[in-house]
């Protein structure tokens, strides 16, 4: 079982940054891909970016692609999402996800691949 707990969200004005951080219990956090999510009211939860095991490969959806940096410290179980520049249309609550299996070199945008996945922290963005 692995627990997933984000923090670092809350009430931004549009052209801020913030950055969300998520810890995870466990040993094998540092062979798993770690993804974020978001989930807007009345939206399907879309894919926002994912890091690979080692940190040396990322994706990034195209709605947040060149704004958001994800990042890693295996040592420290904690994986980040740095986001800036924000805008009103990033207010949503971000989900931090592992995904299954280990040491994959590329992982997927697809939530399908998710193992698990945290409780969520709202991002509000102010015009």
């Amino acid at each position: 079982q692995v627990q997933l707990v984000e923090s670092g969200g809350g009430l931004v004005q549009a052209g801020g940054s913030l950055r969300l951080s998520c810890a995870a219990s466990g040993r094998t956090f540092r062979t798993q891909s770690m993804g974020w999510f978001r989930q807007a009211p009345g939206k399907e939860r879309e894919f926002v970016g994912v890091i690979n095991w080692d940190g040396r490969i990322t994706l990034y959806s195209d709605s947040v692609k060149g704004r958001c940096t994800i990042s890693r410290d295996n040592a420290k179980n904690t994986v980040y999402l740095q986001m800036n520049s924000l805008k009103p249309e990033d207010t949503a609550v971000y989900y931090c996800a592992t995904y299954r299996g280990a040491y994959i070199q590329y992982p997927s945008p697809s939530s399908s691949e998710v193992g698990y996945w945290g409780q969520g922290t709202q991002v509000t963005v102010s015009s």
